[in-house]
């Protein structure tokens, strides 16, 4: 069976993270929704998704295919529903489709025609930006029981201090030295070649991907994910940090979300408390307007290849778009659009072929190329967000 991941209507309300990626490629609890769909299924994924971005996530197509909201997580239950579906069968939660099968020849798709199978068990579904760290916590309880289960966890050296050390599991290649690691609310994941440093404090639920790396002194609280290559330090609180970005020194970083390639400079710091204790709102692209999350705390919504200076503030419910570059001292506004350079005094347009040079730069150094792929996504990002530059 071929398997197609869809972004379904949430897209929009997921943005500044989907202007560079689909819905499927989003990293929530240890893995993306497109590793744990892949993993659940035991095949390979495409998908369906803006044109701009079909180059580097394409879609293929074959002769039956079952189409999948990416929005939705799955768990075993689910799987074994989308692995049954038959022609002209489709499964759904209220009006909602979760996963339909189609076949090559179909030209279009009426829910009226297909027998539709209802899922009444809770499923955890992305609908908006703050539900990556709101949620975060779920997902990596359920990524890790998955990931571990039937395997053993590589022994973990004598200098830590562990508590509740059968909620830890270290992949093979992952280094913890001299560190307290508390998993009593949540399990704490090391993925392979990860390395936390001495003399950090970190209590689950935490998962640190492949190759991301802890620094000396961090005292991090669940429910976070550091993603593939990242690296961080100074005080973390549920926040979900996506591959090869980096928070490596002091700073406070709470309730948040950065995309990939972003830098977050020394002592930077973000509110997710407003004084008053009100629900926070935050820019929602779709409606382009603030609107409400219903949430207490809401910090730093950041896209990718976003980067701030030493000393960087920002207010409860930011959101910084993708590639801006943020050094002026005080609290920027709470909606950065795109490609902007500059800070609370106000800002310019942060030219591609700069931000390019930047990007191709910071990506070398983890041996990455910054290809042509790359820079047409960004090309049509900086396009697509003009509307939203005051400059």
């Amino acid at each position: 069976m071929n398997y197609i991941l869809f972004d379904g209507t949430v897209r929009d309300n997921l943005l500044p993270f989907t202007f560079t990626r689909p819905v499927a490629d989003i990293r929530v609890g240890i893995l993306t929704i497109r590793e744990k769909w892949e993993k659940y299924l035991g095949n390979t994924t495409t998908t369906i998704t803006e044109e701009y971005l079909s180059e580097k996530f394409p879609m293929v197509e074959m002769e039956e295919n079952v189409l999948i909201n990416a929005s939705f997580l799955p768990n075993q239950k689910l799987i074994d529903l989308v692995q049954d579906l038959k022609e002209n069968e489709a499964i759904f939660q209220g009006d909602e489709v979760i996963a339909f099968f189609t076949n090559e020849s179909q030209e279009e798709v009426d829910f009226d025609t297909y027998k539709q199978i209802e899922f009444e068990d809770e499923l955890i579904q992305i609908v908006n930006t703050w539900d990556i760290f709101s949620k975060n916590g779920a997902a990596l309880q359920a990524d890790f029981d998955f990931i571990t289960a039937g395997r053993k966890s590589q022994p973990i050296p004598k200098s830590n201090t562990l508590i509740h050390p059968e909620r830890i599991f270290m992949e093979e290649g992952a280094t913890v030295e001299h560190s307290i690691l508390n998993a009593t609310d949540g399990p704490i994941y090391l993925g392979k070649n990860s390395e936390v440093w001495e003399g950090n404090l970190i209590r689950g639920a935490f998962a640190l991907c492949d190759n991301a790396v802890v620094k000396m002194g961090a005292k991090i609280y669940g429910a976070t994910t550091i993603g593939p290559y990242g690296k961080v330090c100074g005080e973390i609180s549920n926040s979900v940090i996506f591959g090869y970005s980096s928070k490596g020194h002091e700073g406070y970083l709470g309730n948040a979300v950065l995309g990939e390639w972003c830098n977050i400079g020394a002592d930077s710091n973000n509110s997710n408390l407003k004084n008053n204790y009100a629900n926070v709102r935050i820019w929602n692209y779709a409606s382009e307007s603030f609107e409400q999350t219903g949430l207490q705390f809401c910090g730093l919504m950041m896209g990718d290849h976003s980067k701030t200076a030493i000393n960087t503030m920002f207010n409860t419910g930011t959101v910084i778009g993708v590639n801006c570059n943020i050094y002026v001292p005080g609290f920027p506004r709470n909606f950065v659009p795109s490609f902007s350079w500059g800070g609370a005094s106000g800002f310019s347009t942060y030219g591609t072929s700069k931000a390019f040079e930047t990007a191709k730069v910071m990506m070398a150094r983890r041996n990455v190329e910054f290809d042509d792929k790359e820079a047409r996504i960004l090309e049509h990002v900086f396009e697509l967000t003009k509307k939203w530059r005051n400059c």
